[in-house]
């Protein structure tokens, strides 16, 4: 199974829902991969006309064709994919077709940039945007209205939600990362410390620390009760942090490198310990499994395209390599 990524600024383009279910783009399909019967299965073709199935009135969901897909995420049985022409394809895993589909921006350059599943404080689910229009955009994951949008003066390049829904971190073409209210979009702290564009973002489990990737090749984590400082700052190797992901138990954060280099670090230890994977080629995406047992690194370069997984060691080290 081979993991392509058509743009080496993104790396969301994978995800495991459990220790032995990817999903992944492959060319113009989004694929499901289990390495129980090591065979891969299509779940959405977006070289092909794309054709909703949700339509009510007021409803713009409408049909699309060969669409170059940007980002996406998987969670609880919705799979959502972003496009480089501002796209949004929405698909519930145990219903037959494309649920939702739309162009949510119609700029020239209005890439879909990051897409965030999550739940709001009142427990509804809702689907988030960040795009280079310089907008966050808000759908209900129950019938994909837009029911809001937050503008900022930058292009935003991700967005993610603390795990219990209330505050929203923005990222993008600027120095200072943002904490706003999730329900309001009203910013309520900077996070002044990067000195280039940050690119990525992770809430740790119990939603006091946030981790924020960017171009000058650190990873900064902030804890959100003392935001005027960064609680640490974890260095790469080459390149900007395009990816980061915490563990389920939140005992590690692997942040992954455009190319070459996936870095985990030991939250028990301050972030002062971890280890470094060197592989080959332009990383696709990294993703732990919801146990935490496993962590998939997905190498998107031409000739050496492939997802690696890593078995856990119980002295804290992800050293296994597994296939």
């Amino acid at each position: 199974m081979r993991i392509k990524a058509a743009h080496k600024m993104l790396r969301n383009l994978l995800w495991a829902t459990s220790k032995h279910d990817l999903y992944l783009m492959q060319n113009y399909s989004v694929m499901h991969w289990s390495s129980l019967v090591k065979r891969g299965k299509e779940v959405i073709n977006v070289a092909m006309p794309v054709l909703p199935t949700l339509k009510y009135p007021g409803s713009f969901s409408r049909s699309l064709s060969r669409v170059q897909v940007s980002t996406m995420a998987v969670k609880d049985n919705l799979i959502v994919a972003g496009g480089f022409h501002g796209e949004l394809i929405c698909k519930y895993l145990d219903k037959p077709g494309v649920t939702f589909a739309t162009k949510i921006a119609t700029d020239d350059n209005a890439i879909t940039n990051s897409v965030d599943i999550s739940y709001s404080s009142s427990g509804s689910m809702r689907v988030m945007t960040a795009n280079n229009d310089a907008l966050i955009r808000v759908f209900d994951a129950d019938n994909f209205k837009c029911i809001d949008n937050f503008s900022f003066p930058w292009s935003v390049n991700d967005t993610s939600v603390s795990p219990d829904g209330k505050l929203l971190a923005v990222l993008g073409d600027s120095t200072e990362c943002l904490l706003a209210d999730a329900q309001s979009g009203k910013e309520i702290n900077k996070l002044k410390g990067h000195l280039d564009y940050s690119f990525a973002s992770a809430w740790h489990p119990n939603g006091q620390i946030i981790a924020t990737g960017n171009q000058d090749t650190t990873c900064r984590l902030w804890d959100i009760r003392k935001p005027s400082n960064s609680l640490a700052v974890l260095k790469g190797q080459m390149g900007a942090i395009r990816a980061i992901r915490f563990s389920s138990d939140g005992q590690h954060m692997a942040m992954a490198e455009p190319a070459d280099f996936v870095h985990i670090f030991d939250s028990q230890t301050g972030y002062e310990s971890g280890q470094e994977i060197d592989v080959f080629g332009e990383i696709g995406g990294i993703s732990f499994s919801p146990d935490a047992e496993a962590l998939f690194v997905g190498i998107s370069d031409r000739t050496y395209g492939s997802v690696l997984e890593f078995n856990r060691k119980h002295h804290n080290r992800y050293l296994e390599l597994l296939f």
